[in-house]
């Protein structure tokens, strides 16, 4: 049997300036094995990314593209089941996958440039 040994690579991600804080934006990233769907937030001056897929039933979470924060821009939002995420860490607080997390993508900042790690 041959053992198949995935890398994890850094990808950088389009330019951020206009991210409005608190903010959030959509991103699909090309892999060379399909395409990963990322959420960009940015809150207090912080950045955080998630996959984007609810933890319930695997859907995208935005309900316009780009808009994935509830009327208070204090939550993400699942659309479809209206679950409430907190941004610092992804944890649901309400909905049918309460008490699970988003799942969370590494950042860095390098030159200017954010770079997430899948």
């Amino acid at each position: 049997m041959a053992w198949v040994v995935v890398v994890p690579e850094w990808l950088p991600l389009p330019e951020i300036d206009d991210l409005p804080d608190p903010g959030s934006r959509g991103v699909t990233l090309e892999l060379s094995n399909g395409t990963v769907e990322v959420i960009l937030l940015q809150k207090g001056g912080c950045l955080f990314a998630y996959r984007n897929r609810c933890p319930h039933t695997g859907v995208n979470l935005e309900w316009q593209p780009d808009r994935f924060l509830d009327f208070t821009d204090r939550y993400i939002q699942c659309a479809t089941h209206g679950a409430l995420f907190r941004i610092e860490d992804g944890y649901c607080l309400r909905g049918p996958c309460a008490g699970q997390h988003l799942n969370s993508i590494p950042l860095r900042m390098e030159s200017g440039r954010v770079f997430v790690m899948i």
